[in-house]
């Protein structure tokens, strides 16, 4: 089993308080992230984007190698835009979905074969799963 760990780390409120977001391989270190980042245009991350990230790099992961599997091609590029799409729900917000974008080229391939490798790829890919359906687990430690 994989397992790779991120970290968040919040003080103050909501609306004036801030965050830091670290991941395990370094790529984000005290990365800020706040209300102002999340629902506003402030500099900094937020979780929307980072499943985005996430989102996109995954599928675009499984495409590759989907395409070269079954398809018998190697792209020269593949690159993928996640959209993550939230909207207002009751008191809160709910992630409603994602909306990927891919451009690619790929000499040779078949068209058929493309679409369908696409398709296989969004369907497939880890975090497609996930957010598909997940089972998410808690412990919590109040000190």
């Amino acid at each position: 089993m994989i397992r790779k760990t991120a970290s968040a780390h919040w003080t103050g409120t909501i609306k004036d308080g801030q965050g830091h977001i670290s991941t395990q391989s370094g790529a984000l270190s005290d990365q800020p992230y706040g209300f102002n980042t999340r629902f506003e245009d402030a500099p900094g991350t937020n979780p929307e984007e980072l499943i985005g990230a996430a989102h996109a790099g995954c599928f675009t992961m499984a495409l590759s190698k989907i395409l070269q599997e079954q398809a018998g091609v190697v792209a020269d590029e593949l690159s993928t835009e996640a959209t993550v799409k939230m909207e207002k729900d009751g008191d809160g917000f709910t992630i409603t979905g994602v909306d990927l974008h891919l451009k690619a080229k790929i000499p040779g391939v078949d068209e058929e074969a493309f679409f369908e490798a696409a398709k296989t790829a969004k369907e497939n890919c880890p975090v497609s799963r996930l957010l598909a359906a997940a089972d998410i687990t808690l412990d919590a430690e109040l000190v």
